[in-house]
């Protein structure tokens, strides 16, 4: 990625790109003057509800299930202040920075739709976190997806408040309260709406959907250069990716994968060594031969997710929520399930991804499928074992992403004594994906490491332009066929290759690659 240009945050949404350029490159967040001015004007109108003789809920009454409570006005602050305090209820280990700073940028663009009814002061109080880079320390464990992200967006305020703790961009951990005196900020004393403001919301969902949707880009493509790697080393044939048969199955998904792996196999000496009529195979293995069917089904899951995703972006999430005419009205859209939902199927696809990427590595290590190749790639099998545990921890990976293929949306459990009695649990969703993504990340270099092994088994043949450069990336962080080495630090290697696109920008850098 390029320089990492500012963020502009205004009344529209924020895209894709401006949540991983925040999230994962740390890209300074500006705020419109212009939308910043819409966001006092909606305030006013809370304002005017505080001081109603009618309850107005979330300005004069308690919420959820005590929605029928009138709070005086001298305790609405404290009302606010108890509770972004008491929604900070989250357990477990940290959440990933990139996954926090992705939820703030996401609330901080609702509350710049000026439907919120906060203080402008407040939304920039968010963005100079952001610009700060203070981090705070979210929990694991907390939100059921329904209204939102309750937790992980209350711990977020809570550091806003001076409360909670926060990691600085070293990754010191500090009590909010000192991280903002370092920075020269003042805390945020929250006024009538505004705890509920900073609170509901899909954000933490969406903002790893978003992420997943990025990572995606980077592992479909590395998918389709392993197939290739692997087709190749296993002596397929390439003409099942003619790009004349992907157009008699109109799926968009599928021609692009095989277009990929038809490019990535252009020119190969190791293909052109068995195209004449010596050749006795008929067909190749479904792993091999079908890639483009199952990569293009995952790509098209993503589109749909995306677009999905670009919906959500779009949206002012808030319960109550002041319209464009000034009313302020009550409603459902916090509900997560459109998220849960593609977070959910991305992660079925990411399962299937994975098993079928598990298989062609298999095949390599089976004297009986892998055509002329040592067992298990050994140097001297027997006294080596090659590359034998290796589909091992593929393999329990694979069976661990068939657990996380379960879907969370499935699974409301009711809250708040029932009032909130269906829940997304696109929190849930979105956690397991994010597992699945590693998982699949893994899987993927093991293919790699075991297809770039067989190559160079193939000797004196050679393989083609793209793929020999894969290899030779390869090959800068792990040494060609030998004896039996300590094999983990090499896994890890190629891991950070494929997490890196590395492994994608070696190929591009010969020929075009989607």
């Amino acid at each position: 990625m390029g320089p990492v240009k500012n963020v502009l945050v205004s009344a529209g949404p924020v895209t894709v790109a401006d949540v991983v350029a925040v999230a994962r490159h740390g890209a300074h967040v500006d705020l419109d003057p212009a939308a910043l001015a819409a966001v006092e004007e909606s305030r006013a109108r809370v304002e005017a509800l505080a001081d109603d003789a009618e309850p107005h809920y979330g300005i004069s009454t308690g919420f959820g299930a005590l929605a029928t409570q009138h709070i005086p006005a001298d305790q609405r602050t404290q009302l606010q202040r108890s509770l972004v305090r008491s929604h900070a209820a989250g357990s477990g280990p940290e959440v990933e920075t990139e996954v926090v700073r992705a939820t703030m940028l996401l609330r901080l663009s609702t509350l710049m739709t000026g439907r919120t009814g906060v203080r402008a002061r407040t939304a920039q109080a968010y963005a100079d976190l952001l610009n700060a880079h203070l981090t705070p320390v979210v929990a694991e464990h907390g939100s059921l997806g329904c209204s939102g992200d309750l937790a992980p967006l209350a711990h977020c305020a809570l550091a806003v408040m001076g409360e909670g703790t926060v990691r600085t961009a070293g990754g010191e951990l500090l009590d909010s309260a000192t991280a903002l005196a370092r920075h020269g900020l003042e805390p945020v004393v929250l006024a009538e709406k505004e705890g509920l403001a900073l609170i509901n919301g899909t954000d933490g969902m969406l903002g790893q959907l978003a992420l997943a949707l990025d990572t995606l880009d980077t592992l479909f493509a590395t998918a389709d250069l392993a197939a290739a790697l692997s087709v190749e080393a296993l002596l397929g044939t390439d003409a099942v990716f003619a790009d004349d048969l992907q157009r008699l199955r109109p799926q968009p998904g599928q021609r692009v994968a095989a277009g990929n792996v038809r490019r990535a196999l252009a020119g190969s000496p190791i293909v052109a060594s068995h195209k004449g009529p010596e050749c006795t195979r008929v067909q190749d293995a479904y792993s091999l031969r079908c890639a483009p069917q199952v990569h293009g089904a995952g790509r098209d899951t993503a589109a749909h997710a995306r677009a999905v995703a670009e919906r959500e972006l779009a949206a002012a999430v808030d319960n109550p929520v002041v319209t464009p005419d000034g009313r302020v009205e009550s409603n459902g859209n916090f509900h997560g399930a459109p998220v849960a939902y593609v977070l959910d199927f991305l992660a079925i696809a990411v399962a299937d991804l994975a098993s079928i990427s598990e298989r062609r590595t298999d095949r390599f290590l089976d004297r009986a499928r892998n055509h002329g190749l040592p067992a298990f790639l050994a140097h001297d099998a027997g006294v080596d074992s090659g590359l034998m545990i290796a589909q091992y921890t593929a393999a329990g990976i694979v069976s661990e992403l068939k657990r996380l293929a379960v879907p969370a949306s499935v699974d409301s459990i009711p809250s708040s004594a029932m009032q909130e009695d269906h829940v997304s649990m696109g929190w849930a969703a979105a956690r397991k994906l994010r597992r699945a993504l590693d998982g699949l990340t893994r899987v993927l270099a093991i293919e790699v490491l075991t297809a770039t092994r067989a190559l160079d088994l193939r000797a004196p043949l050679l393989p083609g332009p793209v793929t020999a450069e894969v290899l030779r990336t390869v090959r800068t962080v792990v040494a060609g066929p030998g004896p039996d080495r300590f094999l983990a630090p090499e896994i890890e290697a190629v891991v950070g290759l494929v997490a890196s696109g590395a492994v994608v920008a070696a190929a591009r850098s010969v020929t075009e690659i989607d």
